[in-house]
């Protein structure tokens, strides 16, 4: 029995309440050796008061040196082992952009990018062009014609889309053509069984023609491939846990995520204030919140540092707004941790905050990577993470007699 069966066989129910705030890819490290991390940099005042009246822990968000994508990483935050639920970023995305997947589907998260005349990459996110003008091009990308396949094009957001290919003998096991750098092509699609070598003809038909459509755009005249995926079959939040799940996101894929899991998106808020706007407004009606903000990661990414400590400082300022609603459990974490120095995820554990009455008290005195390695939760993996809050909101039962 895994810990979920176990949660699922003890779980009970009350009135509490129950936030997590997820500062995507908030971890974080030095630029300098001995200074500070992004988190460590920027003014938190808030975060800080609240780690002083509750517990901290560092989270490995998969096992320890495995670097995850941003889906198993927030897997790990829902309590789903994400290695032995294999939910792919193409699933991801297309449920978040409302597209029903059938048994039929292969799902592909896409990326537009800059090529230059020898075709190769340039910029992997063809510099994060603005979602007004991506969602025409992917709407283009519709005119793409595959004898015996049909092709569903999805705009998604800035430089991002979904490709649905939709047929019999498609299977979902195809490595992603994002080379993960620039002055390099992408790279060619490739199968990892027999029954997804149809997957990768078809895909290769699609670019090919998707070339010709953006051949005269000035920044996106290329894409990527990334996430090739089915529908998975997952338990649902209301199953294992017996909590009525709401999720606020502006992303689709966390939407599409969350909506894998049994959650109920709620609102279509546009920024963080928006965000905590729609988490006030549904706060009566369900039991489980996951409000979820991007732009901490986005920075990490783009491997600016200074950036990265403003949207810390944003995320931040709303905690008043969210410990004013009185949830019975407040838990603050990240899916994993993107360094500006890396300029990507790394495998790095990330600082978790969990504030609630019923926290035994620990020494930290502020929110931190630091301060958590010596917090009360100790170092712990992302799947105990649900039932540690599940018990402090009192709806775990006892085990045995």
């Amino acid at each position: 029995m895994d810990i979920q069966q176990l949660v699922r066989s003890l779980k009970t129910q009350n009135d509490s309440k129950i936030v997590m705030l997820v500062a995507d890819g908030l971890g974080g490290l030095p630029v300098e050796p001995g200074g500070p991390t992004e988190l460590e940099a920027a003014n938190t005042p808030n975060l800080d008061a609240l780690a002083k009246k509750g517990t901290l822990g560092s989270m490995i968000p998969i096992k320890p040196g495995i670097t995850p994508g941003s889906g198993p990483g927030h897997l790990g935050l829902f309590g789903y082992d994400p290695v032995r639920f294999l939910i792919g970023r193409g699933a991801l995305e297309a449920t978040g952009v409302g597209f029903a997947l059938g048994p039929n589907d292969v799902a592909i998260r896409c990326n537009f990018c800059s090529l230059d005349a020898d075709g190769n990459i340039t910029d992997r996110r063809a510099e994060r062009i603005p979602t007004e003008q991506s969602a025409p091009l992917a709407v283009k990308l519709r005119e793409v014609k595959i004898p015996g396949v049909e092709v569903f094009v999805e705009p998604v957001k800035e430089h991002r889309f979904v490709v649905v290919l939709r047929g019999e003998g498609l299977g979902g096991n195809v490595a992603d053509t994002d080379p993960q750098r620039t002055g390099v092509p992408p790279l060619q699609p490739v199968a990892s069984d027999d029954a997804s070598q149809r997957t990768v003809e078809v895909a290769q038909q699609f670019v090919a023609q998707a070339q010709k459509l953006l051949a005269d755009q000035p920044k996106a005249n290329g894409l990527t491939m990334r996430g090739f995926s089915v529908k998975p079959d997952i338990p649902t939040y209301q199953d294992v846990y017996g909590v009525r799940a709401a999720a606020i996101a502006v992303y689709p894929m966390y939407r599409g995520l969350a909506q894998l899991v049994g959650m109920e998106i709620v609102g279509q808020p546009a920024t963080l204030s928006e965000e905590i706007d729609v988490l006030a407004e549904a706060f009566d009606q369900y039991d489980f919140f996951f409000v979820h903000f991007k732009y901490t990661d986005s920075r990490g990414e783009d491997g600016d540092f200074p950036a990265k400590v403003k949207m810390i400082e944003e995320f931040d300022s709303i905690v008043p707004r969210v410990t004013a609603l009185s949830p019975t459990v407040l838990v603050v974490t990240a899916d994993h941790s993107t360094p500006a120095k890396f300029a990507s995820h790394s495998w790095h554990s990330v600082p978790t905050l969990l504030a609630a009455d019923t926290c035994r008290p620990d020494p930290c005195q502020a929110y931190s990577e630091t301060e958590a390695l010596r917090g009360g939760l100790g170092q712990f993996e992302a799947v105990y993470l649900m039932p540690l809050t599940l018990a402090h909101a009192g709806r775990i039962g006892k085990f045995g007699a």
